[in-house]
């Protein structure tokens, strides 16, 4: 089933997986968590087209409801308004879209009825870059609110101080580095697969 709305996912990448995805990869949404520039929209398009499910970016979802982008919703309204309409939009992709692969702002997981609508509803990556690699990703785009006027690393150190033990709660952690967009999607399914016969020994 196509999601209205839902970003065609590329082609799909040839992946080194030792076996092939878990059915129940395709049952629930896949909400990929962590900092902003840690791949969550990059990987999560390959994901998506790896697994045959549509893909979603949840700061695209809130600008096509506000008819705003974000940068202008946090100029206009602000940040707390940003994230009370992201809550909403979250919630409405997990509990009424068919399955797909979500990228999650990187702040929407410290919203507490989020993170555990998450967790309940759907299966929740981290992924955790290097904060130097994310510094030199975001370095490159002047689109970021939280960024203007200040200074890459310190903003970075400052959210992964505030940030990284809600992450922590996601199901699983995968460490992305510098890895090519197929090496990443690769380990997100191996820890996924890993997290389905954790379960299955529990």
């Amino acid at each position: 089933m196509t999601l209205p709305n839902a970003q065609p996912a590329a082609a799909p990448l040839p992946l080194k997986a030792s076996e092939p995805p878990h059915p129940r990869l395709r049952a629930r949404t896949i909400v990929l968590v962590g900092l902003m520039g840690s791949g969550k929209s990059t990987v999560g398009r390959g994901l998506a087209a790896a697994l045959q499910l549509p893909f979603r970016d949840a700061d695209e979802e809130i600008e096509r409801a506000a008819r705003r982008t974000v940068a202008e919703i946090f100029t206009e309204r602000g940040e707390r308004e940003f994230r009370d309409g992201e809550r909403r939009v979250i919630a409405r992709l997990i509990t009424s879209e068919p399955p797909h692969v979500l990228a999650a702002g990187g702040g929407a997981f410290m919203d507490a009825e989020t993170r555990a609508l998450a967790r309940r509803a759907a299966l929740c990556v981290w992924l955790k870059a290097d904060l130097e690699v994310i510094a030199r990703r975001v370095g490159r785009r002047n689109t970021r609110p939280l960024l203007h006027g200040r200074d890459p690393m310190e903003v970075l150190h400052a959210q992964a101080a505030q940030r990284y033990a809600h992450y922590a709660e996601a199901h699983v952690t995968v460490a992305t580095a510098d890895a090519n967009v197929g090496v990443s999607v690769a380990n997100v399914l191996e820890a996924l697969h890993a997290h389905f016969d954790r379960e299955a020994q529990a």
